[in-house]
């Protein structure tokens, strides 16, 4: 299984965004933004989508899987 690193924590501090400010936002809880930003999951391509949107970054930019 390849390496997953998520920077996603860096960009929603660029926004001033609090984790349940983001969590709202995209329709989640607060603990699944917490275990994105400690790459503990992997989220669905429309969660990717929308959090790639809510924060005003590129997707490949948030979400790094490495082989």
């Amino acid at each position: 299984m390849p390496d997953f690193e998520c920077r996603l924590k860096k960009y929603r501090q660029m926004k001033e965004m609090t984790q349940e400010q983001l969590a709202i936002q995209v329709g989640v809880r607060r603990e699944t933004i917490m275990r994105l930003e400690k790459a503990q999951y992997n989220p669905s391509l429309k969660l990717a989508i929308d959090i790639s949107r809510a924060v005003d970054a590129p997707i490949e930019e948030i979400f790094i899987f490495k082989e």
